[in-house]
């Protein structure tokens, strides 16, 4: 539809003048018509093409938020069924779901583990195994292998996982300590498994462990004992002391400790004393040595065939040592007045503790009755060896 620029009244296309007003109609009034209704055709198509594109976008949105919605639902029937522990209808939850929303990270993720999961359980079986042919060690590395491929997982689902290893570690390492204990292992050995034993932390194996530590109280208590009796008191200590560290509330120890120390002490005290005394007692023998050591048994005087006077003697050594050159000066006396003086060696030379030597001179220039003549032992010298 056309109008007239000039007054604005509707005109027919094959119209070169308005017929309202009468001007002339513009040679390009037509051309101008035309534009504008491909414009407005052009508009109007565009228009359409853009809200066709906004309702495609807001469909397939609504497509992924579905989809997206149906894998997060599959996603957690999947952790409610790893809650029961059970994993086949865990991975096929967690498949669904992976395979309803691609990229989705969370799925992928619960699904390597429920495959780690698999792994792990056949390893652990394995394990069991080893256990049965007593392969220890083949076993806990089977064991050691499984727990390390859960390193980069966390959760609920992992920490139950990792229990039931830890749970499948001890019982192997229970057993292996029974192995070992059955073949009644040195002391030293018995040490080293008290701590292994200590470090499970299980009931069964507390009651290892406190067995294995009443062997270590019963075997350092005897031992610290017998070094205890033979006065060996540095030995006993460190024994208990020992033993001490493996059972550190160990009563048993402790008073043997005390009565070891008390025991040290009188000992120490004792020796003391025993030394004072021993001093003590060597002074005095020396001094009995130098002033006391010979003593008369007796003396006589007699007559020989001949008449001359003989005097005759013995002594005896009460000295603690040898003594030798044994001196005796002795005088002759009638009325109890001394008339001559004299000196006479002792034989043997030398007289050992107890032994007894004698000595005799014959006086030749004396012819007194021996009735009336007495003796008197002035005085005795000796030497000490």
């Amino acid at each position: 539809m056309l109008h007239c620029p000039y007054c604005g009244s509707i005109v027919k296309e094959e119209e070169s003048f308005c017929v309202i007003c009468g001007d002339e109609l513009p040679k390009d009034i037509h051309l101008r018509s035309s534009k504008k209704k491909k414009f407005n055709k052009y508009w109007i198509a565009t228009l359409i093409s853009f809200i066709f594109i906004l309702l495609a976008i807001n469909l397939f949105n609504s497509f992924l938020q579905n989809r997206s919605a149906q894998a997060m639902e599959f996603y957690e029937l999947g952790e409610k069924s790893l809650e029961v522990n059970d994993y086949q209808a865990a991975q096929d939850f967690f498949s669904k779901a992976v395979d309803k929303k691609p990229n989705f990270i969370q799925g992928e993720t619960a699904l390597e583990f429920i495959q780690k999961t698999f792994a792990i359980e056949e390893t652990l079986q394995k394990a069991n195994e080893e256990l049965e042919n007593s392969n220890f060690q083949d076993a806990l590395t089977l064991i050691n292998d499984a727990e390390s491929s859960l390193k980069n997982f966390d959760g609920v689902a992992t920490t139950t996982l990792v229990e039931k290893i830890v749970s499948n570690r001890n019982t192997i390492k229970i057993e292996q300590l029974k192995s070992l204990l059955s073949d009644a292992p040195p002391i030293d050995e018995l040490k080293v498994l008290l701590w292994e034993a200590d470090a499970i932390k299980n009931p069964e194996a507390v009651q290892i462990t406190d067995n294995i530590r009443n062997q270590i109280i019963d075997f350092t208590f005897t031992k610290a004992s017998e070094k205890l009796s033979e006065k060996q008191f540095s030995d006993a200590q460190f024994i208990v002391e020992d033993g001490i560290k493996y059972a550190p509330n160990s009563e048993k120890l402790h008073s043997l400790q005390t009565t070891i120390e008390k025991e040290k002490v009188s000992f120490e005290i004792t020796q003391q004393q025993r030394i004072q005394q021993a001093i003590d007692t060597a002074e005095e023998e020396r001094e009995m040595n130098e002033t006391d050591a010979i003593e008369v048994v007796s003396v006589k005087p007699e007559n020989d065939d001949q008449g001359n006077l003989v005097v005759k003697g013995e002594v005896k050594s009460i000295a603690t040592i040898p003594v030798s050159s044994i001196l005796v000066e002795y005088s002759l006396l009638t009325n109890d007045k001394e008339f001559l003086s004299n000196e006479v060696y002792v034989y043997p030379d030398t007289l050992y503790p107890n032994e007894s030597g004698k000595f005799e001179f014959t006086h030749y220039d004396i012819d007194q009755n021996v009735e009336k003549i007495n003796i008197n032992v002035k005085k005795i010298t000796w030497y000490t060896n």
